[in-house]
Parts: structure tokens; sequence; C-alpha cells
């Protein structure tokens, strides 16, 4: 296999993003009625995927009153779907090398501030065994588009991530977020055991996407556009989409993350299984003012976005990163998110070694700097399970098999259970007294809620063997 980033193929890809559709479905949508609003809440509560007309007309419910009812109908949605798990894990920076010109990042081309940095594999040892040692079982691993982090390097270092072993300490699922390959580099980074490979169009309008990436590969939108596509022809079963709020209408980007869903979901039966929403931030040698001053999310519309998301597509896992403060993310827990990142540190090799400049390797600035430990904590005390689970991926539940088990609502079987055994095992391993404390409280919640019967006699016991030193146990 030829080394270096794939050739860009555009010839015969067609936008599956229709710009007219979208703005026709918000005008026509306009000023609802309430009881229209709560039918389509009914409709979603029923675990249905909603229609662009219907995200639509929740876009354009904006009054306070049925504001809330869609907040209350994410909130029950979510209860009914996830229960009260939060699933953890952290972002690793491999390198932040990059040949493109996005006018927002960090990492582009000719921000000439930016520290450059691709960790040696004996520094991402070092970063996995640190990240190990705050309890970490899951990783997205984060890497610049460069022609030396190609399918190869990718394949290579996730790999290398999975042998990392340190006391109980081990990475059992490594998603990835990286540049749009070819179907052959697809198959390769397959072949390594990732989770989730995540792809975020930044912005599906058009104009807007042709201006703010000036050069490089990521210039071509047509090409990004349909990369999940190839990954889901080269067998990649979970794929990430995301779009960046604000660099357009928030309104549009959140009808083009159904759009794609759709697209998904009519091509390959399935469609996402994540998205992300991540708003514009501060990063070193970047002024992000200019981008913004005409689209920038409100915390309320962000809010509002985040709910219309939970409610258009019941079955995809949405994450909010330590890009947002603490005090926005506990507070949008309740109605949506499903997914968090906790005790992050987005400087290549910052995990490792306490680095004053570490924002100079950065992409962006972090909003929630708390460790994991409080993050946890918190979780606990606000009602929350934090999970570190990653047996569907062991047991096959992947894209079409995982909707098979979801959409009965056969998620909770395995999903608290598992939950319980790997959030059991950070108490055990990794947390701090009081932690402990609010977590065991957590647990005994949980348990207290859960049926009677077979399923909950079986979890007793392999807590038990958890809390006598056996790990990886799963459902």
């Amino acid at each position: 296999m030829k080394r270096g980033l794939p050739k860009v193929e555009t010839k015969g890809l067609k936008s599956f993003i229709p710009d007219h559709e979208i703005f026709q479905w918000l005008e026509e949508t306009k000023n609802p009625t309430a009881e229209r609003v709560r039918e389509i809440i009914r409709r979603s509560l029923d675990k249905n995927r909603l229609h662009p007309e219907e995200m639509a007309t929740l876009i354009n419910a904006d009054s306070p009153e049925m504001v809330e009812e869609i907040f209350e109908g994410a909130r029950e949605l979510k209860k009914r779907i996830y229960g009260n798990r939060i699933v953890l894990f952290a972002p690793l920076y491999v390198g932040n090398e990059c040949v493109n010109k996005c006018a927002y990042c960090g990492f582009r081309v000719d921000n000439t501030e930016v520290h450059r940095k691709t960790l040696l594999t004996e520094e991402l040892v070092a970063e996995v065994e640190a990240l190990e040692d705050l309890g970490h079982k899951r990783l997205i691993m984060v890497y610049g588009e460069h022609p030396k982090y190609d399918a190869q390097y990718i394949h290579d270092t996730v790999l290398e991530v999975y042998k990392v072993k340190k006391g109980p300490g081990e990475i059992r699922r490594v998603n990835v977020n990286a540049a749009p390959l070819n179907v052959e580099g697809f198959k390769l980074v397959k072949e390594a055991g990732i989770g989730t490979f995540q792809i975020f169009q930044e912005s599906y309008h058009r104009e807007t996407y042709e201006r703010v990436h000036a050069a490089g590969p990521k210039s071509h939108y047509l090409w990004r556009l349909h990369g999940l596509d190839r990954a889901m022809d080269a067998g990649i079963d979970d794929v990430g989409i995301g779009a960046l709020m604000g660099l357009y209408d928030w309104r549009f980007e959140t009808m083009g993350l159904l759009y794609h869903t759709i697209h998904l979901e009519e091509k390959f039966n399935v469609g996402p299984h994540t998205i992300s929403f991540p708003r514009l931030e501060p990063a070193v040698g970047t002024d992000i003012d200019k981008i913004t001053e005409k689209h920038a999310v409100s915390d309320y519309d962000f809010k509002r976005l985040v709910a219309i998301l939970r409610l258009a597509v019941p079955y995809t896992g949405l994450i909010l990163t330590c890009r947002e403060t603490t005090e926005l993310r506990n507070e949008m827990l309740a109605f949506g998110v499903s997914q968090i990142d906790g005790g992050s540190s987005i400087g290549v090799g910052s995990y490792s070694e306490e680095d004053p400049e570490a924002f100079k390797k950065s992409q962006f600035l972090l909003g929630d700097n708390r460790s994991l430990d409080e993050v946890i904590r918190e979780l606990c005390d606000a009602g929350f399970l934090p999970s570190f689970c990653t047996g569907c991926y062991r047991k096959g539940r992947t894209g079409e098999h995982f909707m098979e088990f979801a959409i009965p609502g056969f998620v909770k079987r395995f999903c608290t259970p598992n939950a319980v055994l790997t959030f059991l095992e950070y108490l055990n391993d990794y947390a701090s007294g009081e932690t402990l404390k609010s977590g065991l409280t957590q647990i005994a919640r949980e348990m207290e809620n859960m049926p009677e019967g077979q399923a909950k006699e079986e979890l007793k016991e392999r807590m038990e063997q958890v809390r006598a030193g056996v790990r990886d146990l799963y459902f």
C-alpha cells in the first residue's frame, strides 16, 4: 500500500445535503402550534427517528414554553433509552502537524505560533500509561491531516496503544478522529481493531465550508462529505459525524446532521453511532471572533440544539466535550448527552508531562479542567452512573447489529449491568476516598432500582468477582 495521504477523488460524488430543501423546511415550519410540537415529541418518545420537517418544526418552536417542553421531552427520552448512564472517554492527541488551512483551527499549516509535535513511540506509551493511571478504558485518538499520519501510521499507533498495560490498567476501545481515507486505507485501519471512526464535516453549508477551508485536502467538500461512506464500504461498523457550531447558522447545521444521518441509514441501513456538536473555541494564533461574528451560538441555543438532536435521533450517542464549561456540561447531561470526556488534556504529550505551554500544542482551549476523579464524583452526586463499558464491541453488537438490540429496548439489559461492573472496577482501582463513597452510593441506588430476577443475581455474582480482583467482565 502506498504511504501518505490518499489522492482526493471527487468525480461522480454528489452532495446529499439539499440546501434549498433545508431553507424551505425552516421557512415553512415557522410559528408552529403547541399541539404540533407535542405531537412530534410524542413520536420521538415512541423511539422514532424524526423527519426533516419535524426537526425544523422543533427548531422553530422558540417560545420559552415550547422550548421547555422540548427539554422535558429530551430528558424523558434519555431516561427511557439510556437510563442514568454516562459513558466516559479521553482524547489522546498523537500529532498536530497539518497541511490544511482551516481558518478556525490552531493546527492550520500557516499558524506559526503553534508548537508542532508528533509523539515518538515511547512518548505515546507514556501518554497511555498516564491515562491508564487515571482509570481510563476508552480513548479517541486524534491526528492532524499530514502525509505522515496515513492509514499505516494510524493502524500502527492504535495497535501500540492496545499493547500498553500498566497495573490493572488497559485501553479496551480506541476510537479515531482523523482525515478521510480511501476504502483501502479504512480497511487497514479497521484491522487494528478500532471502534468508531469520526469525521466531522465542520460545516454542511458548502459556501461556508469552502470559505473557511482555504487550502489542503480538507478544502474538498465532497471528499470529506463522503468520507464515512468509504469507511462503511470498508467494513467499519460504527462511524461518528459532527458539525462545528459557530461557522454557520446552527439551525442549518443541525438539519445537516439529520440529513447526514438519513443518508447513512438509506445507504447502509444504519445511521451514525455518535454525533458531536462542538462549538468554536479560542485557539493559539487564531482570531475566532471574526469567524463567529454572525453565527456564534449562545448557551441557550446550544442547549436547544442538543435537546432537538436527542429527540430527532433517539438511538444515536451524543457527545459533549470539555470544550464547554463545567456548569453547562452538568446542566446538559440531563437532556440528551450520553458520552463525555473527563480529565482531558489536548496538548500533544501533556498527560505524561506537566507542560506550562501545552496550550501552544493544542487545537483549541478547554472550558472544563476538572480531573476524571472530580468528574466522576460530581456525576454520582447528580444521580448519574459513570460507565467505561466496551462490552458491545467485543460481543459484536455494533453497526446494524447494535440497532437490532437497541431498538427493541434491550440496551438496558446489557448496558446498565456493564456500566456497574466497569464503574466498580474504577472505584476499586483508582477512585479517591470521597469518590469511592459517592460511587458506591450510586451503585447501590442502581441495584435497588433494578428488577429482581436472574439478570440481577448474575450481576451480583460478577460484582463479587470484581471485588475479588477479576477484571473485564461484561454481559
